[in-house]
């Protein structure tokens, strides 16, 4: 029974060799797929970074520019055009053309007047002329006759002085009467109120149906075409805007800088306060002003250059004046700046903050958005 049993002993050497075999099976890709890795590492080193992009916002450069350094002061828009229309006759008021806000031609009726009582004062007046023109012609035959009578020796030399002194009373009572009928129809006129030039109506001060009784304001307007603001500047200034001749106008309401036709200084100054008054006429083109607006002045007294930035880039936040700056990279840092007074329609001065030669971005909410919460030095 002991030749019939098999043999379970194992041979060492023999496991050996085939743990060898399996391991080299194994680890044979592994390493096939780790020494591809390292010498893709080697050959094409680190792994490229992905290209900055390009901002898509705007920019413009700053640069050193001449500008005219000038003096401001604040101003107000007036009309050199500018009445109110009263009554000049008694009545009430039947008839309202235009109210505030409408543009009236010259010569364009815009308030009328009950006219029966004139008109019937006229044709009084009317009446009277025809019954001093019917004494007249009697006056003047009576006269003639009285001349051939004297003549003929049947009238006595008083009787012909008293003919012609009635025919002369006639007279000058004919033209009274016709004088007082001019008046009466002038009256009447006065009931029709017409625009003394073309403008835009600024207040209406009555209603329909009211009394009017002469000297009431009916009606204010002034003429757009015609506009000036006023300066008051302290006499030192006066020397060299007189010398300049030159001035803009900033009409911050409508975001506008407009140049100014002419510059007239008034010759009259205030003993109190030393100053001024300056009026700067506009052209006849102006739109969306209208007297009493706010303004500011700029006077020329003389020119420099300046480094100047568009107005487009400032950015405001709270007391903070910055502008978004395009790096060497690319990218748009936002960075504070300062301020000067120097300063036209589309650029302003910077004092502090930036150099010749960068460039700012021209849309601020379009480049926050884009340079993100890092953008910020």
């Amino acid at each position: 029974m002991t030749g019939d049993r098999h043999d379970h002993r194992v041979d060492p050497a023999a496991v050996r060799r085939e743990e060898r075999r399996f391991a080299g099976r194994n680890v044979r890709p592994f390493l096939a797929a780790l020494s591809a890795l390292l010498l893709a590492a080697c050959g094409q080193g680190e792994a490229p970074r992905a290209p900055e992009r390009a901002p898509s916002v705007k920019t413009a450069a700053v640069e050193m520019r001449e500008v005219g350094l000038t003096y401001s002061a604040e101003a107000v828009i007036e009309a050199v055009r500018q009445s109110t229309v009263a009554a000049q006759v008694a009545g009430r008021i039947v008839d309202l053309r235009f109210d505030v806000g409408d543009y009236v031609k010259k010569g364009d009726v815009i308030v009328r007047i009950d006219e029966r009582a004139a008109t019937q004062a006229l044709e009084a007046s009317e009446a009277q002329v025809r019954q001093a023109e019917a004494e007249l012609r009697n006056a003047r035959a009576q006269y003639e006759r009285s001349k051939q009578l004297v003549a003929q020796r049947f009238l006595s030399e008083a009787a012909l002085d008293k003919a012609e002194s009635d025919y002369k009373a006639a007279q000058a009572r004919l033209t009274a009467l016709l004088a007082g009928a001019g008046q009466a129809a002038t009256e009447r006129g006065f009931a029709t109120i017409v625009a003394p030039y073309s403008g835009l109506v600024s207040a209406r001060h009555v209603e329909l149906g009211e009394m009017a009784v002469p000297g009431k304001p009916l009606m204010t307007g002034f003429d757009p075409a015609t506009l000036r603001v006023t300066a008051t500047v302290p006499q030192a200034q006066i020397g060299a805007i007189q010398a300049s001749g030159k001035a803009r106008v900033e009409i911050p309401s409508i975001g506008r800088w407009i140049e100014a036709k002419r510059v007239t200084i008034v010759p009259a100054a205030d003993p109190r306060t030393h100053t001024t008054q300056v009026r700067l006429e506009l052209p006849p083109d102006v739109r969306g002003v209208y007297p009493g607006i706010y303004a500011r002045a700029h006077f020329i007294v003389g020119r420099e250059p300046r480094l100047l930035m568009p107005r487009a880039a400032v950015v405001q936040r709270s007391e903070v004046v910055a502008a978004y700056v395009l790096g060497g990279d690319g990218s748009l840092q936002l960075r504070q700046i300062r301020l000067g007074a120097a300063s036209d329609e589309s650029s302003v001065e910077v004092l502090a903050g930036l150099r010749p030669g960068e460039r700012v971005a021209l849309e601020p909410l379009k480049a926050a958005a884009e340079a993100g919460p890092r953008a910020a030095n």
